[in-house]
């Protein structure tokens, strides 16, 4: 290209490599509206599961100087799951359940109560395996389709409790139930309920965590649900951070069987499972969030998806000297276990923006929805230090209810209620002085938040 030429802002200057594009080769394209810069997938009457959107903050940003500016990336969980004919996605669950000597009464009655229902609520297309864990770890139910439902509820109520807790290999026998089954169009997925610490097995905090993410890097998503006033809500709430599933704070043992179905909803409706985004930024743009490698790359592993929900994904940009045009400042691509095809699909994602010396379009208000999402990523950082400052001491009980409210308020104006209402139960937490139940119900908000991941 003849460096005397003058740039044209309607071409568009974009690294043209294969996969994540080589920062130093451009083509032109023909003019196009940044804000709706957008990858499908293919859509609902296509049998497909998942649709992709990027959205730019604003549709131009500085030229020719430092230059600051976020986009999104949107998932959503689209189509209707065909496996088999059904019309829901069929289901492929083991049960992890703690029966130490803790768990001894209520709580293991109405855990008996919650595992029926879900036998119950499944059919002849499901898998279900059953372990239990104490000091030993057992398999209560190989894999197998439910076909005949009171066999297996006879053999849940002949559960009696044991001893100690050994959560590592209660997880370890869990997932090779799981894996016994290998249909693609499964949402597979280990429900962990446990009431205290480990106290036997490996009982150490990174060694369970790496755990649950050595499980999920074999393509199974875990689910912890903690009951009562004794287990470590910071351990369960990380290994389901890892696992990519979902964590749950039981306070009371007739809560059981209704946290239970819950998850169970969430699960008949996924239909896309194991999403990785993978990003790379072009030369001269640095990501300031995610962080990303030396080399400009950021490998992102994301929540399971059901139908009608969304996962918004952050991405915070520097542009240091970019001259006038249209530059694609990122490519990125995000692969997934499509439970609508039955196939592993992968969608390319492009970040496109405009460099204008136009002061009155690069600092016109920031698109709605990133700067909703922004706010929603900085309100988990929010609940992150209230949590921390409520365990060292830092906040004191009102100091603690001030910012608890202020981020409950952020946190419903973004419609956000689902975790509005989790903040807003912790605060009730605290005036009556169970600052425990409070973290407990805090780290699930902050893992909801960090997930990027909101209902229909």
């Amino acid at each position: 290209m003849d460096p005397t030429q003058r740039i044209d802002p309607n071409r568009t200057m974009l690294t043209g490599a294969p996969g994540l594009g080589d920062p130093l080769r451009t083509q032109a394209m023909a003019p196009f509206d940044p804000l709706k810069t957008t990858a499908m997938a293919p859509m609902v009457d296509n049998g497909k599961g998942l649709m992709a959107e990027v959205i730019a903050g604003r549709e131009a940003t500085m030229a020719n100087g430092p230059a600051r500016e976020q986009f999104i990336v949107e998932f959503t969980g689209a189509g209707t799951p065909v496996m088999g004919g059904s019309s829901r996605t069929p289901l492929n669950l083991c049960l992890v359940i703690d029966r130490s000597g803790s768990m001894e009464g209520p709580p293991l009655e109405y855990v008996k109560q919650a595992c029926g229902f879900v036998v119950d609520m499944l059919g002849p297309n499901d898998v279900l395996s059953i372990v239990t864990f104490e000091e030993t770890v057992d398999v209560l139910m190989p894999p197998q389709r439910v076909t005949n439902k009171q066999p297996i509820k006879d053999g849940i109520q002949r559960l009696i409790p044991g001893n100690t807790t050994n959560l590592y290999d209660g997880l370890a026998l869990g997932a090779q139930q799981v894996m016994a089954t290998t249909d693609p169009g499964r949402a597979t997925r280990l429900v962990v309920l446990t009431d205290g610490d480990p106290t036997a097995g490996i009982k150490d905090f990174s060694a369970l965590v790496a755990h649950a993410g050595e499980i999920k890097s074999r393509g199974i998503t875990s689910t912890f649900l903690g009951f009562g006033p004794d287990y470590n809500e910071e351990l369960l709430a990380s290994m389901a951070k890892r696992a990519g599933g979902n964590y749950y704070y039981i306070p009371r043992p007739e809560m059981i069987p209704e946290v239970f179905r819950l998850e169970l909803d969430k699960l008949m409706t996924s239909v896309a499972r194991n999403l990785k985004l993978e990003l790379k930024v072009a030369r001269w743009v640095t990501l300031r969030s995610p962080q990303a490698s030396p080399t400009g790359e950021v490998s992102l592993p994301l929540a399971d998806l059901e139908r009608g929900a969304s996962i918004q994904q952050v991405f915070d940009f520097d542009f240091a000297n970019h001259p006038l045009g249209h530059y694609r400042v990122a490519h990125g691509k995000l692969s997934y276990d499509d439970l609508v095809s039955s196939k592993t699909e992968v969608i390319d994602l492009d970040f496109i923006i405009e460099f204008t010396a136009d002061a009155a379009r690069y600092t016109v208000a920031q698109n709605p929805r990133v700067a909703g999402a922004a706010q929603v990523a900085l309100a988990s950082k929010a609940v992150e230090k209230t949590i921390l400052g409520m365990k060292t001491g830092v906040l004191t009980q009102m100091g603690a209810i001030q910012e608890l409210q202020k981020t409950q308020m952020l946190l419903a104006q973004e419609g956000r209620t689902i975790e509005a209402q989790e903040v807003t139960m912790a605060l009730r937490a605290i005036q009556s002085g169970d600052k425990g139940q409070a973290e407990k119900t805090l780290m699930g908000t902050m893992l909801h938040l960090d997930q990027g991941k909101k209902n229909s």
